[in-house]
């Protein structure tokens, strides 16, 4: 029986044409959807880590204010523990902004069972973003948290 010439072309065709370019495709298809995402990983995971260095500044700021013995010192503490915080996390303390609030207003932040409020502010830059024309500086997101602790009954210097 003879095999007949179409069906050997065919086979040679299918075999032949189109050997290698699924794989050309899939790199190709495979790096234009792998770039964005390995990039939106990267700038999730600065600012989660931007938002855990903030919220434990103010959380540690606050407790470090209402043990101190005066405000002088209590201001110099909290400001401390907001550097220590942050450079923990890779960010600048000199980019963040420290609020810190009283209950009675100032010069009434330690008094008994008073409530001090600290606030820490920055913005958190974007990965990969250049430094031309300060373009990194609207390519930041900014985080804020606020932390509140009452000064024990027992302490306060009034």
């Amino acid at each position: 029986m003879r095999r007949s010439n179409r069906s050997i072309s065919w086979r040679a065709v299918l075999r032949g044409g189109e050997a290698g370019s699924a794989s050309l495709e899939f790199i190709t298809a495979g790096m234009i959807l792998l770039v964005p995402l390995v990039y939106l990983v990267l700038a999730l995971s600065a600012l989660q880590g931007g938002a855990l260095a903030v919220e434990g500044a103010a959380r540690q700021a606050a407790r470090v204010y209402v043990q101190a013995p005066d405000e002088v010192t209590a201001t110099e503490r909290a400001h401390r523990a907001v550097a220590f915080a942050l450079e923990d996390y890779g960010l600048d303390p000199g980019d963040a902004v420290v609020q810190i609030e009283c209950g009675g207003g100032r010069g009434h932040c330690l008094t008994r069972r008073g409530l001090v409020t600290v606030t820490v502010r920055i913005g958190i830059t974007l990965p990969l973003v250049p430094d031309l024309l300060a373009v990194n500086q609207s390519a930041s997101v900014p985080m804020t948290a606020a932390s509140s602790q009452l000064v024990s009954r027992f302490g306060g210097f009034e």
